[in-house]
């Protein structure tokens, strides 16, 4: 149920993208820093301005987060394609993701006034992503399985962005659709971290 299956799929439209970005001079690391720069900006749009007073913030922030994502595919395959790919490229890439999931999670959280549940979505998606990586670090590989990955992440907070803009509301419980998504991300995140220990602990044991 992950999004980050299609990843191959998704990187066969890339070469138009990967093809401007180096015509433009760009290198991957640049990409990454302007991924980073979209998801930032998404954060203080939808931080800014509750659907009830700017729903177009709403829709400019899941706009930027889409972007985010994109981009997130195009540095890669930029830096195979100059064949600069390394090391410090994916610890680059890794930092600024976290940082750009801090970010669009803290400004949906202010955004509603719901700091609880946004500390509960940033540690659920955060044990998400660490999991991915200490799993490769034991040397079984790069985990991007699990119930929400981050692929799955920015398309859900993409599509909320849109509908908290257009009912603006509450739906269940008091909470309206940024409530509802903290909530997601709280639960399910600590669920993909914890699906992905064990997968993990059955592989090494």
């Amino acid at each position: 149920m992950t999004l980050d299956r299609l990843r191959p799929l998704a990187e066969k439209g890339l070469s138009p993208f990967v093809r401007a970005a180096d015509g433009l001079g760009l290198s991957p690391d640049g990409v990454s820093v302007i991924a980073f720069g979209c998801a930032v900006a998404a954060g203080v749009a939808f931080g800014l301005a509750p659907p009830s007073e700017a729903p177009l913030s709403y829709v400019a922030g899941s706009a930027l987060v889409f972007a985010n994502g994109w981009l997130d595919l195009v540095d890669g395959a930029l830096a195979r394609a100059q064949g600069t790919d390394s090391s410090g490229g994916d610890l680059l890439d890794h930092v600024l993701d976290r940082y750009a999931d801090i970010a669009v999670l803290v400004g949906l959280s202010a955004g509603v006034g719901r700091y609880g549940l946004g500390l509960a979505a940033v540690t659920g998606v955060l044990m998400t992503s660490y999991l991915g990586t200490q799993i490769q670090a034991v040397g079984i590989g790069r985990e991007y399985g699990g119930l929400l990955g981050r692929a799955d992440r920015l398309a859900l907070v993409g599509i909320v962005g849109v509908v908290a803009a257009a009912v603006p509301g509450p739906l269940v419980a008091g909470l309206g659709a940024v409530g509802l998504l903290l909530v997601v991300f709280a639960v399910v995140g600590h669920l993909t971290a914890l699906q992905r220990f064990r997968g993990a602990w059955a592989d090494l044991n």
